[in-house]
């Protein structure tokens, strides 16, 4: 994922945060936030719960391929995907599959 595709400083996570639309699932929490540029931006944000750092890492580029994957849909927002604890519980392309309806669930107004 291209670094123009990504949420990256913490107060662009906290305004997308205090939006508060969300929709959740056993693997995952999207918050989001309207966007009126050209593309949507992605951050990823995970807990300690889920391993030491080099298994946060191994996640984390998981979820950026996911998203690589699913493809290049025009979406109209900027999205905080949250791991959740259960995420190691499920096969990539569960999480996979997951992800995708979490992304196509989410209507902005």
């Amino acid at each position: 994922m291209k670094k123009k595709f990504r949420v990256r400083s913490n107060i662009e996570f906290q305004k997308i945060i205090s939006k508060r639309k969300f929709v959740t699932d056993k693997s995952f929490a999207l918050y989001v936030k309207p966007r009126i540029n050209d593309y949507s931006r992605f951050g990823i944000s995970i807990g300690k719960k889920l391993g030491n750092a080099v298994a946060r890492n191994k996640v984390k580029r998981q979820v950026r391929m996911m998203l690589h994957e699913i493809g290049s849909k025009d979406y109209n927002y900027d999205a905080i995907i949250m791991i959740r604890v259960k995420y190691h519980e499920f096969s990539y392309e569960d999480n996979k599959k997951h992800l995708e309806i979490l992304l196509n669930k989410v209507k902005i107004k």
